[in-house]
């Protein structure tokens, strides 16, 4: 699995790349792509909508099945990947770079501190 050093990770396979000193852009993992198979539509939460860290925020449909997309931390949307509305495919192609899907600006900036690194992500996939 490519996971490059500078971002964090979840137990439900998204991913937190952080892009300012309080915000971030969050995306689902290359692993979770693959489990999921053709991704053929993203339903993603509005910008300025509040957001808590484990809540669902959005939804990712396959052709394999309908998965929750969950909110990596706290804080409000102020991005959302409309790229994906006709493109919902960018997710498995380019999970890490077009594929991502909100960014969020952090209620607490220190709650990245709680993610997975890398080396704790790949133990966690490691174990599926």
């Amino acid at each position: 699995m490519a996971a490059p050093e500078d971002i964090k990770y979840t137990q439900e396979h998204e991913w937190v790349q952080r892009t300012g000193g309080d915000t971030v852009r969050i995306g689902i993992t290359e692993y979770a792509q693959q489990q999921l198979g053709d991704v053929v539509f993203v339903q993603l939460p509005e910008v300025g909508k509040q957001v808590a860290s484990g809540e669902a925020m959005g939804e990712v449909e396959s052709t394999k099945s309908v998965s929750d997309i969950y909110a990596p931390v706290t804080g409000e949307v102020t991005a959302r990947n409309e790229g994906l509305e006709d493109e919902p495919e960018l997710v498995n192609s380019e999970p890490l770079e077009g594929g991502w899907m909100v960014e969020i600006k952090l209620a607490d900036p220190d709650q990245l501190a709680g993610l997975l690194d890398v080396e704790g992500y790949q133990k966690l996939i490691d174990q599926a």
